[in-house]
């Protein structure tokens, strides 16, 4: 019995779909948040004093969580700070390449004076890092080589207390403009020698300013939210103590000034940590009736800006969609070309009658012959898929012991898994015979295997198991190969998708051959499902249904 395979949804009508629901989905969204709007009512000023003891509290434990991650990032450099005279340029620059958010690095003693490191790819292409240099440099020097004593007794102290560091906060000069950077500190003490020296970790202004700070405060307030410290429309920012004009702020701050501040005195001294309600202020919470319509025109604007950039980014996949096409002409034509090349040098060897040995023609032959069928499964992959995508495939059920079917395709594969190196190890059950395509089931097994074989390195082993399990029959192929990351196995079995991994991308193929896998599956009523991890290996199982109804009635849906 042959079934025919519909043909999928064009991409124009996912567009127009979209499209569609770019503005129903805004206006309905918009509909519901007016009703929302209109439910609310005025606060008076006892509502206003306690959201303002909220966030002073809400700012006490961000700042708390903020110096804990700072800590951690400088704990982690500390601890592989050199001793007093082990300092050197490869030790630093050493340190700096392992931790990016790291600037300069300090260290002074009286016995080996003082030593600096930046960052030299900075230091070299960027005139104002070395001028943030040269500044940090003449001040940290002077300074310690004045105040050692005395400072590093207050180290040591503060040391014993539990609090490693002393953070200084300055405005770095970077050529017409200043940064804010923070520098932490600390006594460094050879427990073998005893001695001791000021080190410092300086970090870099530009990672606080784009990296650190706004994903931290992200951080803080998300966690702030759901531990339900704060409302979920307050949003927080940094700003320097002599300028309301933020340096960074959390998603979805909207401009404006700061309801409550705080100054932070520990980590990042200079700066001020602001908190308030996104779209509105304390004081305009009574009013909030007056501005409905103008809040109202604002989010219908939003929403629909929305709907508009849905449907740019469905454009823009579908654009990636071309570009994936364009690399698999590319790939494949790699792929044709190497098994052909092939062909083509050892039979022209032969027929040139250099070879003298009957084994040498022997192993030409095989040769010969392993590439030919390696180009015969790559043109079959592509005529099945330009049969799917056409709506054109069909699939010829019959009653097949699946049993015979998978050792004689393991078995006529077994030549190439020996000649990479693999050990196949198969346990075939009992299972009882169903209706499928014979050709189709065994080209899925190989993709199967074929794609362990490619993405295995030094952990070359191939399992196949066949078995029963409640109502299906399950044929499941096993490697320990490279694995494949949580967040993209669901997209594995997508046309020409491949994982991001280097060793995939430097291995050439279309792409194709576990699409091919999943629209067999649904076509015999069942399905593939993969289970992997980074590392650890694959184990891909497809499932087929024991009633022929169910194998029947889904294949005419496929």
């Amino acid at each position: 019995m042959k079934m025919k395979a519909k043909q999928p949804r064009s991409g124009r009508s996912r567009l127009i779909l979209t499209m569609e629901l770019a503005v129903i989905l805004p206006a309905a969204t918009l509909v519901l948040l007016s009703a929302r709007h209109l439910q609310t009512i005025q606060r008076d000023r006892a509502v206003e004093a306690a959201i303002q003891r909220d966030f002073s509290q809400v700012l006490a434990i961000s700042e708390k969580q903020i110096n804990h991650k700072a800590y951690a990032l400088m704990d982690d450099v500390r601890n592989e700070f050199p001793v007093p005279g082990e300092a050197c340029s490869e030790t630093l620059d050493r340190i700096l390449g392992a931790h990016p958010y790291v600037a300069h690095l300090m260290l002074y003693d009286p016995e080996h004076g003082f030593v600096m490191r930046s960052r030299p790819d900075r230091l070299k292409n960027d005139p104002g890092f070395r001028d943030e240099a040269e500044h940090l440099s003449k001040m940290m020097e002077g300074w310690w080589k004045l105040e050692y004593d005395d400072f590093s007794k207050k180290l040591s102290k503060m040391d014993e207390k539990g609090t490693p560091y002393h953070f200084e906060g300055d405005w770095m000069p970077r050529g017409d403009k200043h940064v804010y950077a923070s520098t932490a500190i600390f006594l460094r003490t050879d427990k073998e020698t005893g001695k001791a020296a000021i080190a410092a970790i300086t970090f870099d202004g530009d990672y606080l300013r784009d990296q650190f700070f706004p994903q931290t405060l992200d951080l803080v307030m998300s966690r702030n939210v759901a531990e339900e410290q704060t409302d979920k429309n307050a949003v927080i920012m940094v700003r320097p103590k002599s300028d309301s004009t933020p340096i960074a702020y959390c998603t979805g701050w909207d401009g404006g000034n700061a309801e409550v501040e705080r100054n932070m005195e520990s980590v990042f001294p200079g700066l001020v940590l602001g908190m308030k309600l996104r779209g509105t202020t304390l004081a305009a919470m009574g009013q909030r009736f007056m501005h409905t319509s103008v809040l109202t025109l604002g989010g219908l604007s939003f929403l629909l800006a929305g709907g508009i950039y849905l449907t740019y980014r469905n454009v823009n996949k579908e654009m990636a969609l071309a570009r994936l096409k364009s690399d698999f002409v590319s790939n494949v034509s790699h792929e044709l070309r190497t098994p052909l090349s092939l062909i083509r040098l050892y039979a022209e060897t032969l027929e040139l009658g250099r070879l003298t040995s009957p084994e040498k023609h022997q192993e030409y032959y095989c040769i010969i012959r392993k590439e030919s069928e390696r180009l015969t499964a790559l043109i079959n992959n592509i005529l099945d898929f330009s049969r799917i995508e056409a709506g054109r495939k069909e699939y010829d059920f019959r009653e097949t012991d699946m049993r015979e079917l998978v050792r004689n395709t393991l078995e006529s594969y077994r030549y190439q898994i020996e000649q990479h190196g693999f050990t196949l190890d198969e346990k075939i059950g009992d299972v009882p015979l169903l209706r499928v395509d014979r050709e189709a089931m065994a080209r899925s097994l190989v993709n199967l295997v074929n794609n362990a074989l490619k993405y295995s390195q030094d952990r070359k082993y191939i399992g196949v198991n066949l078995y029963r399990e409640n109502g299906s029959v399950k044929l499941e192929v096993i490697d320990h190969g490279i694995g494949i990351p949580p967040h993209e196995q669901s997209k594995i079995f997508e046309k020409f998708y491949r994982v991001g991994d280097p060793l995939v991308h430097n291995t050439k193929g279309s792409g194709l051959g576990l699409s091919l896998v999943q629209h067999i599956a649904k076509a015999h009523g069942g399905d593939v499902v993969v289970d992997s991890a980074p590392g650890a290996g694959s184990k891909f199982t497809i499932s087929l249904p024991v009633n022929p109804a169910e194998n029947t009635g889904a294949a005419a849906s496929a």
